[in-house]
């Protein structure tokens, strides 16, 4: 299962502002993705005019427009690994918290797949999520990519044990954690450096066909590549890696 927005929202851009009252500076989400299962990715359906058949909407796989993955991306597993998952995530979607889960495993049971975790906040349902996605930045920003995956396991481990801390008490101490102080934190986070960087990303999920959270892109050895909508179980996730092996 995944979250998604129930309908299109305009939300006004905004400066990064420290603590609960932040508004993410989020535009419009477009689009809600159709289904969910191993091949199926964001498609469109048509209305049919009075008196004419219903037509089968096709469906239309986007996901080749995956940005393409840079040093600058957030990645776990080898750096010559033969399959990449590139996923879009929302810090404070449930189902995101399970697939991170899944994610975590399949990295430490397979030689031959990364992860790459890119930012897609749903500000509707989650208003604060685009704070904790900057913060997470900022995190990898002055403390590298060790912190910044320190800081993200941590979010969303202390989220599913049930941590009801606010925004503003939880990301300044999990930011701790992974060595980075309050004060460079608030920093950073209202310099709004990152504010671009998450938006590009969520972006990017939208253009792929991902209209709700977790979205993730299989990129197989050849370049092929297979969505994967929502919160799929480990199983399933290795069985669409094997695939991507034999089609290689």
């Amino acid at each position: 299962m995944n979250e998604q927005p129930t309908q299109p929202v305009y939300v006004a851009a905004a400066q990064p502002i420290w603590k609960d009252l932040l508004v993410p500076a989020s535009i419009v989400v477009a689009g809600v993705a159709i289904g969910i299962g191993l091949y199926m990715s964001g498609g469109s359906t048509v209305a049919p005019l009075a008196g004419q058949p219903t037509a089968v909407p096709q469906e239309v796989d986007r996901t080749d427009q995956v940005a393409a993955v840079t040093p600058d991306d957030h990645r776990k597993g080898p750096a010559d690994a033969a399959i990449t998952i590139v996923e879009y995530s929302d810090f404070d979607c449930v189902f995101c918290g399970r697939f991170h889960d899944t994610m975590n495993q399949v990295i430490a049971t397979t030689d031959d797949v990364a992860w790459v975790y890119r930012h897609s906040p749903i500000a509707q349902i989650h208003p604060q999520a685009e704070f904790v996605a900057i913060a997470s930045e900022c995190v990898a920003h002055i403390a590298g990519t060790e912190a910044f995956w320190t800081f993200t396991d941590g979010y969303f481990a202390a989220r599913a044990a049930g941590e009801s801390a606010s925004h503003a008490v939880l990301v300044p101490q999990l930011a701790a954690a992974a060595g980075v102080g309050a004060a460079a934190l608030e920093s950073c986070v209202a310099g709004g450096e990152f504010v671009a960087a998450v938006e590009a990303d969520r972006q990017n999920a939208i253009a792929t066909g991902g209209g709700g959270t977790p979205w993730s892109i299989l990129i197989g050895p050849s370049g092929k590549t297979y969505p994967i909508n929502g919160a799929l179980p480990l199983a399933a996730i290795e069985q669409l890696i094997q695939i991507a092996r034999d089609e290689a």
